[in-house]
């Protein structure tokens, strides 16, 4: 952008020396038509009088593009907070999702693992009855055949 400046102004600078240097021929009057009739002006001054108008014209058209371009900058910007904040969200609602996911998972391994215990209390308790009760047959049987030898041992006698 200071390059393109520094040019501009050394172009104004050397058309102006070249205009101070040739201004008598620039403002000898010479007869120009425009159209309907003819009129006698300097044909220089004609002239720097359309370069100035161009001029302004490109100044002009610069500065709405410049307010143009300034515009878009804030409408980009502003929707870029607006998509910012909307991926917020989203990461937001997404932790939030995951974070109920894994407390019910949990809740259901709490469940899960409740029920495996009670069953095997279950199962042990059952394990215990039946255990005994073997237990108590075995004994039941021990007895009767001991009974059975004391028997037999009192009859040999």
């Amino acid at each position: 952008m200071y390059l393109r400046t520094l040019l501009i102004v050394l172009l104004i600078g050397v058309v102006s020396l070249f205009m101070v240097l040739n201004w008598n021929v620039l403002m000898t009057e010479t007869t120009l038509s425009v159209g309907f009739t003819t009129v006698q002006v300097p044909l220089g001054l004609v002239l720097l009088a359309l370069a100035l108008l161009f001029l302004i014209y490109v100044v002009y058209l610069q500065s709405a593009a410049l307010v143009e371009s300034r515009r878009q900058a804030r409408e980009l910007q502003a929707q870029r907070e607006i998509a910012q904040n909307a991926e917020a969200s989203r990461f937001y609602q997404l932790k939030t999702f995951v974070e109920e996911a894994l407390r019910e998972q949990s809740n259901q391994a709490a469940q899960f693992n409740n029920v495996i215990l009670t069953r095997l209390e279950k199962l042990d308790r059952d394990l215990r009855v039946t255990v005994e009760q073997s237990s108590n047959s075995l004994a039941a049987y021990i007895g009767e055949v001991e009974d059975r030898f004391e028997h037999a041992a009192d009859e040999k006698k």
